[in-house]
């Protein structure tokens, strides 16, 4: 019944920055693991960023590490993902998702809410 809610999204150039939202509505993050993904055409889903809700703890794909952070605001039940240095190969649809599986580092089969995406490209 957990809905979650992908923003911020849009057009930016090399090197700029976006920083997209996921608001939950319907239920709460706690005890779960939220995780960023993106998605090109003919590629498979990838995931780039992931925060474990309770203890804060965060990893990255070696792709953007030193370039984007997760984060999270627990008050207003929202997960952020801060682009920064944007390159064209980071254009994609973002997925925000939730998993409850329990595990700390769950694969991307555990992860069980996903939002509509919203869409990020950057030119060149």
């Amino acid at each position: 019944q957990v809905q979650l809610a992908e923003s911020g999204g849009g057009l930016v150039q090399a090197g700029g920055s976006l920083r997209l939202s996921c608001a939950a509505s319907g239920g709460t993050f706690s005890r779960s693991v939220v995780g960023w993904f993106r998605q090109v055409p003919g590629k498979k889903r990838e995931l780039v960023c992931s925060i474990n809700w309770s203890g804060g703890r965060t990893d990255s794909a070696d792709s953007v590490k030193g370039r984007f952070t997760i984060s999270r605001d627990n008050a207003k039940n929202t997960v952020y993902l801060q682009m920064n240095s944007l390159k064209p190969e980071d254009t994609a649809v973002y997925y925000c998702a939730a998993s409850r599986s329990g595990s700390s580092w769950p694969p991307p089969r555990e992860y069980d809410y996903w939002g509509q995406g919203t869409q990020v490209t950057v030119s060149s």
